[in-house]
């Protein structure tokens, strides 16, 4: 819990005071004796993940390649390049398994 001096504005720090712990500001005199148990629990709430490969419709209008899958052993599979990393780097081949009972996802 973040307490603020209301005389200077500052951010009041704890301290251990003679019987008890206090607020206490760094720049003025201002103290606050703490008399009972203060907290505050506040959990952020979390964004949405967004599908990097565009889910499910991104697979709907790709061409299939030889490419053996390594779970069934299925001679094609479909295919995408996309850039992952920096310009700089390799694109990255998503491969998906054209039989599908299997439609076992990899990367290369």
């Amino acid at each position: 819990m973040l307490m603020f001096c209301p005389t200077c504005a500052n951010v009041l720090g704890v301290e251990e005071g003679p019987n008890c712990l206090r607020f206490a500001c760094s720049t003025c005199p201002y103290v606050y004796n703490i008399s009972r148990r203060m907290s505050t629990r506040v959990y952020p709430r979390l964004k949405e993940v967004d599908d990097v490969l565009g889910g499910a419709a991104a697979w709907d209008n790709v061409d299939s390649t030889e490419e053996r899958c390594p779970k069934c052993f299925y001679p094609r599979a479909y295919f995408m390049q996309i850039q992952t990393r920096s310009a700089d780097e390799p694109m990255t081949i998503f491969y998906k398994c054209c039989n599908h009972q299997c439609g076992h996802h990899w990367r290369e």
